[in-house]
This record gives C-alpha cells, structure tokens and sequence, in this order.
C-alpha cells in the first residue's frame, strides 16, 4: 500500500509540472473511462446530482444493470476490515436482535462470508436491500445454494422498517440521501445500526465518481460528524468506532481529498 501511495504522490507531482500536467491529466482520465476491473475514483463535485451528471457523462452509470450484478459472485469470503462489523452483529445476536437489515448487502455477500458464525442462530432473519438487478441475482442464487429460508431481498429501503439491527456494509456513500435522511421517515426504527466501511473525510463532505470496471457511480464522502449528527438527531447514541486500514480511497491528483482508510460505527436507539 506504500508503494501505491508513492507512485501517486510521484504522477501528482508530475501533474503540476506545465507542459507535463495535461498529459497527465488526459492519460489519468483515459484510464478511469478504460478502467475494466479496478476500484477507481475521480473528480470532486459539489452536490449528488453533478456526481450522477459526471457519472453519466462517463458511460453506463449505477449499480442497476446485470453485469454490475455480476461483480461479487466470488466475493463470499470475509476481508480484514469485516472483522468489527462482525464482533457488533453476533454481539446484537447474543443480546437477543435478529432482524438484520443489510443495506446495499448486494447478492447477500456478508451473509455468505458470516455464515460459520451467524449458523448458531437459526432462527436469525437477514433481509438484503439493493438495486433490482442485485436483488434478482441474489435471489437466483440463494435459490440454488439453499439459503432462501433465511435470506431474502428487496429493492425497497421501506421494508427494512421494524427489523432489529441495520448493517451498512460499504454502501453509504452510494446512496442518493444520507443515512439519517432515510431514517428520518420510519416511525419504528432500528435498535442498532452497524456501520462498516464508510467514506469519512476529517474536513470536508464532498462528491466524486467511482468506476466499478462494469460502470461509473456518484460517490459521497461525509465528515464523522455530519454522518454521527443525522443519526444523534433521531436518538442514536454512538457506541464506537473504528478505521478499516486495508481500503484507502486515491483520487487523482487530489492527496488533500484521498482517505487513507475508511471507517465503522456502532449506534444504538436510545428512546
């Protein structure tokens, strides 16, 4: 990761120079457009909508479409920065929660990597909430592995509503409002919400634009406090925090913007 850090930091530094700093900039641009099977960012924008309009301008756009659907097939297993969300779910799970409501869980991948530890409550009810197009790839496949009884989907944010914990597993900064916005209009709310991987600047909330490799998505980055702010204002007390130091975020030729690790919460209902 240092390394990668270092060759930025030497194309910023190339960037700047006059006669070099076009190129540069036209190659960078070149590639996110070409990008096929990476995790890139670009560009700072200063609403949603610029984002989708950037998004847009660059090809297909969002997650809504059969081959994005098709990008975590393989990824069932659990990564290093899984690690605290999972101590806070079987923790939940012990204190007697069993509604899971897994926000932007894609074809239930967090499922599937926690499903050693998560088969010692058989009666637990994991509800996934994506796009169409994941919901009907995830239902296809928890078809064929027999996971139907204990996984559902739905496209509709509405449904989660009543269930016990909300996990947010790298999906915040892919919706169009933020969290606290979305659960401002639920008379029943979450008794805990599970925060993993989150993109939080130290400064400055702002807009950018990831390539998937399959499309272009608008992309938002919080500050802690406005993300803790929205949810406090509903009656949730922040229990932790923690930094996934294995995912970075590089935008090019933005040091000031790139996140070197992303970040988790834990908040409970407090009335």
């Amino acid at each position: 990761m240092q390394l990668i850090q270092a060759l930025h930091q030497r194309v910023d530094a190339l960037a700047s120079l006059p006669l070099i700093g076009a190129i540069v900039h036209r190659q960078a641009r070149e590639a996110f457009i070409a990008n096929r099977d990476q995790n890139m960012f670009y560009g700072e924008h200063a609403s949603w909508d610029e984002a989708t309009a950037a998004a847009q301008a660059f090809g297909q756009a969002g997650y809504d479409n059969p081959e994005s659907a098709q990008l975590y097939q393989h990824r069932t297993r659990m990564d290093p920065h899984d690690y605290p969300s999972l101590y806070w779910l079987t923790r939940s799970l012990q204190e007697g929660l069993r509604g899971v409501f897994d926000v932007g869980g894609a074809i239930g991948i967090k499922f599937m990597a926690f499903r050693e530890p998560l088969s010692a409550w058989p009666d637990l009810d994991w509800c996934v909430q994506d796009v169409p197009a994941m919901v009907a790839q995830g239902r296809q496949l928890a078809q064929e592995r027999g996971d139907a009884a204990r996984l559902r989907f739905t496209d509709r944010f509405a449904q989660g509503e009543g269930l016990d914990v909300l996990f947010a597993s790298g999906v915040l900064q892919y919706l169009p409002q933020t969290l606290g916005d979305m659960l401002s209009g639920w008379q029943r709310l979450p008794r805990r919400i599970i925060i993993n991987t989150a993109a939080i600047h130290p400064e400055k909330t702002f807009f950018t634009v990831n390539s998937l490799g399959t499309a272009f998505c608008p992309y938002r980055i919080q500050t802690q406090a406005s993300l803790v702010r929205g949810l406090t204002e509903l009656g949730y007390r922040l229990r932790e925090t923690w930094i996934n130091p294995d995912k970075p975020m590089l935008i090019p030729f933005r040091p000031d913007l790139s996140l070197r690790h992303y970040t988790g919460f834990c908040l409970d209902l407090s009335r």
